[in-house]
Formats: structure tokens, sequence, C-alpha cells
């Protein structure tokens, strides 16, 4: 138990005590297990807009556990808002912050165990990368999608949204239209309602042996039951203090491979990649990005979901969630079903048979798609890597003349305008971890892409980075980028860019020689970090080959 005595004991420390009487504690209790509940609750989002009575419900299971219940609260960036605009810097930019605050709350405090509440997309892994960096005994709940909405008969999630303002902009759908969408495709609380990057990550916690309970993060934030998976958390995190069990234990190589092998198989986010990897670095695992190429070369699809399936999270949920997920996956011998997990049973004891064949696999059934549905390109334009996602595409091969842009913001102009065409691969630069600074994601403009129709002859490449929703032929996290003198930042208008997926293959149509004369010439002039924050985070951030970590 923490150290009680520096704290409140002896009579140097009666102005603490005097604190804790302020607040209703009778400090004797402070020598019992001590929670802190960790809140990402922000009211600029639906996101996380349930997690002050998440955060009440745990407390309420770590005072019936006998513990001592602490809540402080950290940011969170809202992706979806900010998404296509300056704002969108911010976002991977958080979470460091996050991790950060988490960690010096926690360390000034004598906190026994954790309970992060989390839930847009990068407070998931800021907690994970806090508990390893702080090792004290800690949980992760999820607070859940939102569940989708209807329109025309179908369901619809922000997805759909985005993807109508390029239908909107090609003619093909109306005002009433765009706005009827709008008002219906996101009928509550909670985070996105597709399997992209909050949900993905949500899926990657269980895997990772934190999610308390197991299955539990893909629980509609305003499901009935989501009261009680929270009041577990908070006695979980008593009964893993009392059992000493800690995260960097269970953060070890066999379960960030679990992890990568249950995103690939839920047909996850790229964001992941860069997620996982930061995890790894903060948890002392060794983990090399064309690991991922690896495992998800070997793991088929095996659920369902969208952008790249046919289901919502809410479905995913009902056929059984990360459980199902799990009897799919061992049953193929593709994840250690030894792994523990902080609830202190195996991976392979929490999983349990689907409800709904058509959402997540059951035994003997065919996957969804035989092939992995993330891959690692390199090749002259990314000698460090880039990522793709396959469950979003069909394309394995793509050739076409490269269409510049020095910024999101041009591409996106240029896509609305009808100025791409089939073919074309729009390169975007300048918005990797330190060019952008903050690695923004892309969604504005491949939505747009997709929109106009051109999803199916058109590809992406650029050194950010994308949302969970995107699909169709996007190459992301280009390695080195260009702001720090990548070879992404010396393709001409009209170069030759060839995406060779069977071949792993990422290549600019220019010979050695060329490119080299190129780099020797002078080197553009990129726009300085927006502020000061922005610029700390630009002069510490690594590559996203790496996970972008801050040193």
């Amino acid at each position: 138990m923490s150290d009680v005595h520096n704290i409140v004991g002896g009579p140097e420390r009666a102005p603490a005590r005097s604190h804790l009487h302020a607040m209703g504690i009778d400090p004797a209790r402070m020598g019992g297990p001590v929670v802190g509940i960790a809140s990402t609750w922000t009211g600029t989002m639906p996101c996380n807009l349930t997690q002050r009575d998440l955060a009440r419900e745990v407390a309420a299971g770590v005072e019936a556990a006998g513990g001592v219940p602490l809540e402080f609260n950290t940011i969170a960036v809202s992706d979806n808002l900010t998404m296509g605009t300056p704002g969108m810097r911010a976002s991977l930019v958080s979470r460091e912050v996050i991790a950060d605050s988490i960690e010096l709350v926690a360390s000034a405090h004598p906190f026994d165990a954790l309970v992060c509440i989390v839930g847009c997309d990068k407070t998931v892994p800021a907690a994970i990368m806090a508990l390893a960096r702080l090792d004290i005994p800690g949980v992760v709940l999820a607070s859940g999608p939102k569940l989708g909405g209807r329109w025309h008969g179908r369901d619809v999630s922000v997805q759909d949204v985005w993807e109508a303002v390029g239908e909107h902009a090609a003619g093909r759908l109306s005002d009433e239209d765009l706005a009827g969408l709008e008002r219906v495709a996101c009928p509550g609380a909670g985070t996105c309602a597709g399997q992209f990057t909050a949900n993905t990550m949500a899926v990657a916690v269980d895997f990772l042996g934190l999610g308390a309970p197991f299955g539990a993060g893909l629980m509609p934030a305003v499901h009935g039951r989501k009261g009680a998976a929270a009041r577990g958390a908070g006695a979980l995190a008593i009964d893993a203090a009392a059992r000493g069990v800690r995260p960097r234990a269970l953060l070890d190589g066999r379960a960030l491979r679990n992890a990568i092998a249950a995103v690939a198989a839920s047909g996850g986010s790229t964001n992941a990649v860069l997620h996982l990897l930061a995890i790894a670095d903060e948890a002392g695992v060794a983990l090399d990005i064309d690991e991922f190429d690896a495992i998800g070369a070997r793991t088929p699809v095996l659920a369902s979901l969208k952008p790249g399936g046919a289901w919502l999270a809410q479905d995913f949920h009902r056929a059984g969630s990360t459980p199902a997920l799990a009897a799919a996956l061992l049953e193929r011998g593709l994840i250690d079903g030894d792994a523990p997990t902080v609830s202190g049973r195996t991976l392979a004891e929490l999983a349990a048979p689907t409800r709904d064949p058509q959402v997540v696999v059951g035994p003997g059934d065919a996957p969804f798609k035989p092939g992995g549905a993330l891959a690692v390109l390199r090749g002259n334009l990314a000698p460090e890597g880039s990522v793709v996602k396959l469950a979003g595409a069909e394309r394995a091969l793509h050739r076409g003349p490269a269409r510049v842009f020095d910024g999101e913001a041009a591409a996106h102009a240029a896509v609305l305008a009808g100025d791409v065409a089939e073919g074309d691969v729009v390169v975007i630069r300048g918005e990797g971890p330190a060019g952008g600074p903050g690695m923004r994601e892309m969604l504005a403009v491949t939505a747009a892409i997709v929109g106009r129709g051109l999803g199916a002859s058109v590809a992406l490449v650029t050194d950010g980075r994308f949302s969970g929703a995107t699909r169709g032929l996007m190459v992301g996290h280009v390695a080195p980028e260009a702001a720090l003198g990548g070879p992404l930042a010396h393709v001409r208008e009209g170069d030759e860019i060839l995406i060779d997926i069977a071949a792993r293959a990422l290549s600019l149509g220019v010979s050695d020689e060329e490119l080299a004369a190129r780099a020797a010439g002078p080197a553009a002039a990129w726009p300085a970090p927006p502020g000061r924050v922005f610029a700390k985070y630009a002069a510490s951030v690594g590559s996203a080959s790496r996970g972008a970590v801050t040193r």
C-alpha cells in the first residue's frame, strides 16, 4: 500500500490532513488502498461525454471494495471536430500531454492503483503509456462507442457524413440530404460508431491485458450495464493492487503481438501501428514496424466491421466483442492464449464463442477476408517504411502520376474542385510528426476522394496519417517525413509512383541519381510551428516508423 506516513502521518502533516477533511475523507482511511481515477472527460465532443458518470461509478466500486477513490481529469482533443482544420495538429500532440499529465499526478499522489477512463482516439494509448511509465497496478476502461444512426433505411456513422461531403461537392447529394444525414448520423454520446481508431484501440487494450472488465470497452456508451462495468473496474483495481499485478508484467512482447493480431483481425485503424509502437517503447519492449506486416500478413479479417466491413461497433458488442474475437483468433492459432490479463485470468480463459457469425466468424467459418488488414511498404519513397490499411482497400497495385500538395488544405480543395482525376496519386507532404507538426489525419481528403466516386481509381500517399474511418488505397506514415528531408520532399508533379502491395513496395519512378540530385538541391522552406507547444513537440518528436514518441 502507499506510504501513508509521508502523506498524512505525524504532526507535521496536519495541513495535509486538513485538506483531506475538507474533502470528507477520514485521513485514517489513507492507509488502505488509494485508487486514482484518471478521467479524460471533455465537453468539447460526444466521445468522452459520459465519463463523469462513469468516474462516479468507478469510485463507487472502489469504495465498495474498501478503497479510497481520488478522481482527477486530463485533457482530450476531438479528432472529428478538428478534422481538416489546423486544430487537428493538436491531436497526436495530446497523446504525449495526456500521458505526461497522468504520470505527473500519479507521481505526486500516493495511489496504490489507477483506473484510466478513456474514449476518443489518443486518450487510449496515452493512458497505457502512462501506466507503463508508472508501473503501478492499473486498469483501463473505455467509455464505449456511440450507437449508429439511421438514414434512408440503413445504419450510418460519421464516416458516411464525411464521404457525403464529397458526394455533395460532386453534385450527387442535395443540400437537404446532406443536412438530413448530419442530423441523424451521431445520435448520442460515445466514440465514433465504426472500427475506427478509438474502438480499434479499445480492442487493443483487452488484448494487452489491461481492459476492465474484458469486453466491456466495446459496450456502447449509453448501454444500461455500462455503470456496472465501471463499478467492476473500480473493484478490479483494488484486487490488482492486492495481487501486485503491474502493467509492465502484462505489457510484454507476447501481449503486444496479440494486440497487433487483434487489430488486424478486426480490420482496425492504421493509427494502431503508431500507438502500439509508442506503448512498446514506454514498456521497454523491442517492437519493429515490420512485425506489423508479418503479423498482418498471416492474420485474416475475422470481424466484418466498418469502414472495411458491414457492421458497426454496437453489432460487434452484440456478437460477443473481444471475447468472440479472441476465440476466433485462438481457433486459428494466431494469438498466445496463455498471456495473462489484469483480471488474473488468461486470454484463453476469457475467450467466448461468437453470438453472431455474420459479425465475428465462428468455429470453422471462412474469414471475411483471407489476407492481412495492414501492410508495411518500403522503397525509395519510404526507406523507413509506410503503412497501408488493406481491410479498406480492394486494389493491390496502382501506378500513376503524382499530384503534389504541400499540406492537407491544398489537396482537399483540389479534390472538392474536381482537379484530381482517375489514376492520379495524391501526394500530401509536410504533415509528418515534426513537419505538421502533429501528423494530422487526412480523413477530409480521403473521404472526399471516395465521395466524388474516385475511391477505386485514385491513391493517396502522405507523411501524415489517417482516421480509422478512411478507406481506399491510402498510404500513410511515410518515413522519413518530408520536412526532415525524406524522399517525399523531392517528388515532383507528374512523377510516376508505384504502389505494389504484393511486393510491399512504395516507389518513385526516377533513378537513384536523379533522386540524389534533387536532394542535393535547395531545401524546401517549411512553415514554422504555430505556437510554443507545437514548437516543443516538433523539436522532440521522433519518426512515425518508431511510434512518433517524444524525447
